[in-house]
């Protein structure tokens, strides 16, 4: 029998479990003592480097709206007349967007809410719920508020390799309008090449993502310096008194035209989620310092050109380039619209493991695509998935502009499910009084949910896309965790007390096998049913027997020096916990041989893995509905091998099987 957690982090209608014993799965809650995590950060690399991976990684999103942002505020959809007065108030709300919900709120106030050094949805879920740990309640609607900002993540890794490959690849249409049937054929092959090159890993990509992102930059602020050379008049869009006459102006059409406007800062989430591989101090330099001018001067630029030529808006971001370097732009805004997805491609790889290790989903087969750096990782499932996506939204709605009614619903949800459990964060995790945590999290939550209004117009449009595959999301994630707590309830009620049944055994099996028995449960303190399978059909136990759990953490390192947990019982029975953070691969038989230091000694050729695979059999009872039962027995079935996941010595596992009620 295969015996998985209860999940780490409760969703749907779970109360939290006292115990943070895991099995083969993942954890069960999460929430450690004090002191039983400790930081073992990654090793760091200097302030130059790490701000030039930043660049490449981490602002590869929100570096790619120029390619369409500008153009969405002044479609017929949004109501806003091309005129002077009108594109300096769409270039000034812009400006200030950029200014007000990436400067200041990311930059500024998330970056310092950060996860023993991790950040992102679940990081910041995690943090939130620990904060409020006495108050249970609060704390399950704080999880399920973070998952399901979590999940909308999912559709942001469909819609951005699609809008932003397709924003490149207009690029043809201006170089020649014979080309234009080609832009969707050629978008998909792009795609497909890039999806298909995910199993060889991105570290030899990754080397260039920097220096070709940062040639985007300079080539943005440089296009954007001419134009404004020669329309100085567009820099009155500094003034946020052009943002607010242009936002108050629109009336009940406020919402079209910002629904627009939030295209571009949809690449600000990752400024929050990728701090755990470069640090809160790389990624503010690259912000302050190169991104955050050139995107200015970018859309000041974009502005000046339709000032002067109004016929500009086919496409104002191509326009910008002489006829004769269109081409050359064309390969550079492939470039960074590759990278663009690449990075959104990787966060889903990332966002995917953490949920398994979180309990949030079961398992599935995950491959390491780097010898050194444990985050580069590949999961065939999730990439094939994203990339049938992102497929049939091109194809379904074949262009940047049609997107573009697709795009930012999610990422507003996300951004607003953000300063939400920041505020707890601040309020409870920091200690910080009301006053001061209302402050610095209010605005932010009234600009929030102007963005989300303003997306929503968009639902009907293709806004349902994304919020459909969230809440899909969502109810996979939390059927998952629901019933992997009623699964953990099942085995703990059917189960025999570990302590009494070793202290009853005595001397009672005379035949011992001079090995090891490792196993894997997700109760400590039952009897682990293959153990019992053992006894029952081969009359033998082994010289030593260890009852193995796996705990991941709420924090996303857990130091080598705390990794084991030893405790000796009678008979040659022992109780292991071994601790990693969620951002730990775990190794299990490198974990175990820590445990020599602590008097158990597991020769790695003298120990056997007995592994407890259970059937889940729905039942009609108080559990879940009869489809999410059903929903969790099919998961169940198709979770992937325990001993892939835990790295188990394949010619050392034995399984058992029985069948479990729930």
């Amino acid at each position: 029998m295969d015996i998985h957690p209860a999940p780490s982090l409760p969703a749907a209608g779970l109360a939290a479990a006292p115990a943070v014993h895991t099995g083969p799965t993942g954890p069960a809650n999460p929430a450690a003592p004090s002191g039983a995590a400790g930081l073992a950060a990654p090793a760091r690399h200097g302030l130059p480097a790490l701000t030039l991976g930043a660049i490449g990684v981490v602002f590869g999103d929100i570096g790619t709206s120029p390619l369409y942002t500008l153009k969405e505020v002044f479609q017929p959809a949004t109501g806003v007349p091309l005129d002077a007065v009108h594109v300096v108030g769409a270039c000034s709300a812009i400006f200030w967007a950029l200014m007000l919900i990436v400067s200041f709120k990311y930059v500024v106030l998330i970056l310092r809410a950060d996860n023993r050094g991790e950040g992102g949805a679940l990081a910041l879920t995690a943090l939130a719920a620990h904060a409020v740990r006495a108050h249970p309640r609060r704390r399950r609607a704080l999880l399920l508020l973070g998952l399901f900002g979590a999940t909308l993540f999912y559709g942001d890794g469909v819609i951005t390799p699609a809008i932003s490959v397709l924003g490149a690849m207009e690029g043809l249409q201006v170089a020649s309008p014979a080309l234009q049937p080609w832009v969707v054929p050629v978008s998909l092959a792009v795609l497909a090449a890039l999806f298909a090159a995910q199993r060889l890993g991105t570290a030899a990509v990754g080397v260039a993502f920097g220096p070709i992102i940062t040639l985007w930059f300079l080539t943005l602020a440089a296009t954007g310096v001419q134009q404004v050379a020669h329309e100085p008049a567009i820099l009155a869009a500094l003034n946020p008194l052009h943002a607010l006459a242009f936002l108050q102006e629109r009336g009940w059409q406020v919402f079209a035209a910002v629904g627009a406007i939030v295209l571009a800062i949809t690449g600000a989430e990752a400024l929050y989620a990728d701090m755990g591989h470069f640090g809160r101090a790389p990624i503010r330099l690259a912000w302050t310092a190169l991104v955050l001018p050139a995107l200015a001067l970018n859309y000041l630029g974009q502005g000046a050109l339709l000032l002067r030529d109004p016929s500009a808006l086919e496409n104002p971001f191509f326009r910008l380039f002489a006829p004769q370097w269109v081409p050359a732009a064309i390969v550079l805004a492939t470039l960074a619209a590759i990278i663009a997805s690449q990075a959104v491609i990787s966060g889903a790889y990332s966002m995917t493991k953490q949920a398994m290790q979180l309990g949030f989903l079961p398992r599935m087969a995950l491959r390491n695509t780097s010898e050194r750096e444990a985050g580069q990782i590949y999961i065939p499932a999730v990439n094939w998935a994203l990339l049938a996506g992102v497929a049939a939204v091109v194809l379904g709605f074949g262009s940047s502009s049609a997107l573009a009614g697709a795009y930012g619903i999610a990422v507003t949800v996300t951004m607003l499910v953000t300063t939400v459990l920041t505020y707890f964060v601040v309020r409870h995790g920091w200690g910080l009084p009301r006053a001061v945590a209302l402050s610095a999290t209010g605005f932010f939550l009234v600009v929030d949910t102007l963005l989300v209004a303003g997306c929503s117009v968009k639902f009907l449009d293709g806004g349902w896309f994304t919020f459909a595959v969230g809440l899909g999301l969502f109810t996979l994630m939390s059927t998952w965790a629901r019933g992997r707590e009623l699964l953990l309830q099942s085995i703990r009620s059917e189960g025999l007390p570990l302590e009494g049944f070793v202290q009853g055994l005595g001397a009672s099996v005379s035949r011992r096998a001079d090995r090891a028995a490792v196993y894997p449960v997700a109760d400590p303190a039952t009897v682990p049913h293959a153990l019992l399978h053992n006894l029952k059909h081969n009359q033998v136990l082994h010289a030593r027997n260890v009852v193995l759990t796996v705990v991941f953490h709420d924090v996303p390192w857990v130091e080598e020096a705390r990794r084991a947990e030893v405790r000796a019982l009678d008979h040659g029975f022992w109780r292991v916990a071994l601790h990693f953070g969620f951002m730990q691969p775990p190794d299990v038989p490198r974990a175990l041989a820590l445990c020599e230091a602590q008097g158990l000694r597991l020769p790695p050729f003298e120990t056997s893995y007995f592994l407890s695979r259970e059937t889940v059999v729905p039942t009609p009872g108080a559990g879940m509905a009869g489809w999410r039962e059903r929903l969790f027995a099919a998961m169940s079935r198709n979770a992937a091998s325990v001993a892939d996941f835990f790295r188990l010595p394949d010619n050392a596992v034995v399984e058992l099987g029985t069948r479990i009620q729930i």
